[in-house]
């Protein structure tokens, strides 16, 4: 069942120059996995972090880094969450994620889907 779905979209160049003009916005928006990427795909990877606190209902006292999207060999990306992530996700019955990236035409895009176990409440049902 689905419990929450969220999508953003982050103009690239304009995050590009954010991160230029604030050296410490790296380090607190990304895990050490994804801190050295090119500026596009740090920008997909903000739009799937902004994208999941979507997901959840965005509540209060999430970190970034608590959140990290990798990509498999075969280039699919996958979201791994710890920490206020994780504790939030539980809380809502999570047990799952999709997650689908983009960048074109000077946009990145990110959808992220979560989805808790068959048969699982939602929160508040």
């Amino acid at each position: 069942m689905i419990v929450g779905v969220g999508i953003d979209v982050v103009d690239i160049a304009r995050f590009e120059r954010a991160l230029e003009r604030t050296p410490g916005l790296r380090t607190r928006l990304f895990t050490e996995g994804e801190r050295e990427m090119a500026g596009r795909s740090l920008a997909a990877r903000f739009a799937a972090k902004e994208a999941l606190a979507k997901a959840l209902g965005a509540p209060r006292g999430l970190l970034w880094t608590d959140a990290e999207i990798r990509r498999a060999a075969n280039g699919r990306p996958s979201l791994h969450v710890t920490g206020t992530v994780a504790a939030a996700a539980a809380d809502r019955g999570v047990a799952s994620w999709h997650v689908s990236l983009s960048h074109d035409g000077g946009i990145a895009t990110a959808v992220v889907i979560a989805e808790s176990e068959p048969g699982q409440p939602r929160e508040g049902t």
